[in-house]
């Protein structure tokens, strides 16, 4: 018999998360557009726990949303500035890329799009909505930390670490207040850390012979972007804007 699972954080019940999770405060709503491939088969996807990190963030799965009654009713509200956290040649860089004057009153409402390199290509390439939504990204972080997941390249990162750097960006930068900024790459560090302990465990069915290597030393693989269940965010982007 299967063991019981928790519908929040889908981990199972013996090993949830929920419970050592303090949802913040933002003025910033963070809307995460999860893909239907990584709201069903990944675990160690991060988009879900950031959502429950963040008190009035919300998660919506799909793969096109020109039609998503939510999605459209966020955008075309006047008291938001409807934003899209995505790479590419005129996305503005924080913080001077978004000055509080242009906020006004508004809120701002990021647009995160969840899934696989190829597949945030082809949410985007359906959704003509989000392409006409101005683009924000962040300076340039560090590596990703995110050890177990092969990046397609240098300067990504996966969604919980992308929300995080988005969210120190805009405290620095006045925009916002990230009340706990430890949590995220705290909650990042201890969900690896179990994996990979349960990876080196040679009387567990997934015993990983070879070591984790360190995002410094990872050779990018070609094909990468299509094959590896990873989230691109990056002030540059490699080649260009993602979307073709």
């Amino acid at each position: 018999m299967s063991r019981e699972m928790c519908y929040r954080c889908f981990w199972t019940k013996d090993l949830c998360w929920c419970g050592s999770i303090r949802p913040m405060a933002t003025r910033t709503k963070v809307v995460l557009l999860m893909h239907p491939k990584e709201y069903k088969e990944q675990r160690t996807g991060t988009g879900r726990l950031t959502h429950l990190c963040l008190a009035d963030s919300e998660l919506i799965m799909g793969i096109a949303f020109d039609d998503h009654e939510r999605v459209q009713e966020l955008i075309r509200d006047p008291g938001n500035l409807a934003m899209l956290l995505y790479p590419g040649l005129e996305a503005r860089v924080l913080p001077e890329g978004l000055p509080a004057r242009e906020l006004g009153s508004r809120r701002l409402v990021v647009f995160v799009l969840d899934g696989t390199w190829s597949c945030a290509r082809k949410m985007l390439r359906l959704s003509p909505s989000l392409q006409r939504l101005p683009r924000l990204v962040f300076p340039p972080a560090a590596p990703s930390r995110f050890v177990i997941k092969q990046q397609p390249a240098e300067g990504c990162l996966c969604t919980l670490e992308a929300t995080h750097e988005l969210l120190l960006a805009l405290d620095r930068a006045g925009l916002d207040r990230y009340p706990e900024p430890e949590q995220l790459p705290g909650l990042l560090t201890r969900m690896q850390d179990y994996l990979i302990k349960c990876a080196s465990d040679p009387t567990r069915s997934g015993y990983r012979r070879q070591a984790y290597g360190t995002p410094e030393v990872r050779r990018v693989t070609r094909g990468a972007d299509s094959a590896r269940p990873m989230k691109l965010f990056a002030a540059s982007p490699p080649g260009g804007d993602a979307v073709s």
